[in-house]
């Protein structure tokens, strides 16, 4: 009998509001997989114990042993000098070395297989099906054009935990003057270049709601995912376009999912 997981990463107390919104999310789907929340140290103890009694299992994750010269690489004020969100807001709270440290999801050997999921999405329909996905499954980074359907989008995807894919990934990571301008992301797709396409429904990037509002139906989409500003923020600067996103959000984190298929979409709603 295979073991399933979905893994999560907190690195601070924001991200652990979005993981108890995402971890209620999956809980109504009526998954049996087991919830597996990483998290860094710069989460206080007490701060986990709400994903605790929501049936998480927490999985201490320090951040990646990369060099010196790698994490002055990598440093916020850096990487978004060099590499601008000009189509969107990163919050204060996001920091942008913290991201590597989901790759130690690839250390949770006791699982056959994992579908990460970032902790500011939710899922609004059973996506268990994921499982059966090869690795490295994951949906294009599409938010503005359908000429975004060449780069993959990090915040889902299916991997297979393996201490050899860890520890060969760390070795590629931190290479001689190695630099990853999204992350993450862009070392995941170097990493995984023939990755497979998961169906943009299972990665829905907010923004969509607004740029490309025929491309949303909510029969479709299965998780929602808040890149760029978060549904938590206080009067964002895209919250007026965002609304009914984030009044979803908040249904989640209460814990009260509505039955997406009779929302409107947004193309009606315009």
């Amino acid at each position: 009998m295979q073991i399933f997981a979905y893994v999560t990463l907190v690195t601070n107390a924001d991200y652990v509001l979005g993981a108890t919104a995402l971890a209620r999310s999956l809980l109504a789907t009526g998954t049996t997989a087991d919830l597996v929340v990483m998290h860094t140290g710069g989460v206080d103890d007490s701060h986990l114990e709400s994903l605790k009694a929501l049936g998480a299992k927490l999985h201490r994750a320090d951040l990646l042993p990369t060099s010196d010269a790698f994490n002055a690489r990598h440093q916020r004020a850096k990487i978004h000098a060099e590499n601008p969100f000009t189509k969107g807001r990163k919050p204060d709270f996001h920091t942008p070395l913290d991201n590597f440290a989901k790759l130690r999801l690839w250390q949770l050997e006791q699982y056959d297989r994992v579908v990460f999921i970032d902790a500011d999405a939710i899922v609004v329909r059973n996506i268990d099906r994921l499982f059966f996905y090869p690795e490295f499954s994951a949906a294009p980074n599409v938010y503005e054009t359908l000429a975004d359907f060449h780069r993959l989008n990090s915040g889902v995807f299916v991997a297979t935990p393996s201490r050899e894919t860890f520890d060969a990934m760390l070795a590629r990571l931190d290479a001689p003057d190695a630099h990853w301008p999204r992350t993450d992301q862009t070392f995941l797709q170097s990493y995984f270049p023939d990755w497979h396409g998961l169906p943009v429904f299972f990665n829905m990037l907010q923004y969509v709601w607004f740029t490309m509002p025929e491309l949303w139906d909510w029969k479709s989409v299965h998780v929602v995912h808040y890149q760029y500003e978060k549904p938590w923020e206080r009067d964002h600067p895209k919250a007026a376009q965002l609304q009914p996103l984030i009044d979803l959000w908040r249904s989640c984190l209460d814990g009260a999912m509505p039955d997406v298929d009779s929302l409107e979409n947004p193309s009606v709603a315009r």
